[in-house]
């Protein structure tokens, strides 16, 4: 369990990083197996078998100075060594190597020094002191012979194959090549998927950019096409269902203005008077009702979103309330521009300033500004939530009952449609939020709406 946690929070969350580690991980498998592979093997002989032939070299030098070991012999050894095998001799007469000081390693991850060490052991079979640090092209080696030291003087190219390097670099170009042109690649389709899943959620909120350009791959493409396939149904479904809302309302206003006319013109005695006002009363609950059923069946859908103040509308909103009798107290910054539908928002305001005002005294509205309380893993964070809560001090609306307030038709006191709260939950999640019912600090009831910022 701990080892599944541990590759869980290794492994990217999106969807680019995720596709780069599917390719870069073989890559990165199959280069490491081949650098060990020469490393190992290739690189291994080589090393050897140079080390072996300056070892040889030495060997066969030592034993033609113990042969003859004259001032002659010597300097004629000494040229010839020179100029057939590259290498520069001196004899230190009677002097003693000593021991052998702590130097660092020159090449920690190459056997180099290893092998020749390895080599000078046995086949010169003396003792010896090789320095890899003093002289940054030659390796010194010091060999104790009867008589005196014995001083040569290796080029590193002879112990040294550069194939290495250029084998390393091989290795490393293409991979960072290969692995360029994945990312450009993958950042494309990536990109494509991004604006994809971007112009569902801008949709999904009520911010309508028209139809995206369908690019990148076949599936994303045809996912893309599908998506416009959709908004174009959902916007001929809207607009057939307004046209058809259209003909209803002007069917049922008809025969109400008929009706009210009617009752107008209509002779009546002062015993009748009563009735009559009564009969027309009932005509403007009608009208009234069939306005209230209408706008929540329409549920605002025509108007686009735009950058718009939300306190201003919220200040706007509560001095109408003001103007209807209520007493509201309004607590806002001095501006918080978002996407809102203006003309529903302030429906949305307007039907729960309304419900307060019906049932409490005082009203207190407050908008505030809130991070999102939830992340979503592998998504990009969202700047948060703007809110705005009506507390009243009012009766209230008992906890098991909230719920049941936002269903339509569905009235807690009598005189109401039972729209209000339904027709404010529509405009909320038509913005990609949302209402909830809460207690009050009044002692009443709060409503919260949420809307993304």
């Amino acid at each position: 369990m701990k080892l599944d946690r541990l590759l869980r929070f290794l492994m990217p969350r999106g969807l680019l990083g995720r596709s780069l580690l599917i390719i870069l991980l073989p890559l990165v498998i199959l280069q490491g197996v081949a650098l060990q592979v020469f490393y190992g093997s290739h690189l291994d002989v080589i090393s050897r078998r140079l080390a072996g032939a300056v070892a040889g070299e030495l060997s066969f030098v030592v034993e033609l100075l113990q042969r003859d070991p004259s001032p002659e012999n010597r300097a004629w050894v000494f040229r010839e060594v020179a100029w057939r095998f590259d290498m520069a001799l001196a004899f230190e007469a009677g002097a003693t190597l000593g021991p052998t000081p702590d130097r660092a390693t020159s090449l920690p991850l190459l056997p180099l020094e290893e092998d020749l060490a390895r080599a000078m052991s046995e086949r010169v079979g003396r003792p010896f002191d090789a320095d890899w640090v003093t002289d940054p092209r030659s390796v010194i080696i010091r060999i104790q012979l009867p008589g005196g030291v014995l001083h040569a003087e290796a080029p590193r190219k002879r112990l040294f194959s550069g194939t290495l390097y250029y084998f390393t670099i091989w290795l490393l170009g293409t991979s960072a090549l290969l692995f360029l042109v994945a990312a450009l690649f993958m950042k494309n389709q990536v990109r494509a998927i991004r604006r994809l899943a971007g112009a569902a959620e801008a949709f999904g909120l009520g911010r309508d950019f028209g139809a995206i350009k369908p690019e990148g791959a076949a599936e994303v493409r045809q996912a893309a096409h599908a998506f416009n396939s959709m908004q174009e149904r959902i916007r001929r479904f809207v607009a057939q269902r307004t046209e058809m809302l259209a003909g209803i309302s002007h069917d049922l206003r008809t025969p109400l203005t008929r009706m009210r006319l009617a009752l107008a013109v209509l002779p009546r005695t002062e015993e009748e008077e009563e009735d009559v006002a009564a009969l027309t009363q009932d005509v403007e609950e009608m009208e009234r009702m069939v306005a209230a059923y209408l706008a929540f069946a329409r549920g605002e859908g025509g108007e686009q979103s735009r950058p718009a103040d939300l306190a201003e509308i919220v200040r706007d909103v509560a001095q109408k309330a003001r103007r209807d009798g209520a007493e509201v107290a309004v607590e806002a910054p001095g501006s918080l521009v978002l996407p809102l539908r203006q003309d529903a928002l302030r429906r949305c305001l307007a039907n729960l300033l309304d419900n307060a005002r019906k049932h409490a005294r005082r009203i207190a509205v407050a908008v505030t500004e809130a991070p999102r309380e939830v992340a979503v893993a592998g998504e990009r964070p969202a700047a948060g939530w703007a809110q705005v809560t009506v507390d009243d001090d009012g009766p209230g609306i008992p906890e098991a009952q909230r719920e049941e307030a936002f269903r339509p038709f569905a009235t807690l006191s009598a005189g109401g449609t039972g729209l209000g709260l339904a027709i404010a939950r529509d405009i909320a999640r038509a913005h990609g939020g949302d209402i909830v019912l809460e207690d009050s600090p009044l002692g009443g009831l709060r409503a919260r709406v949420r809307l993304p910022v």
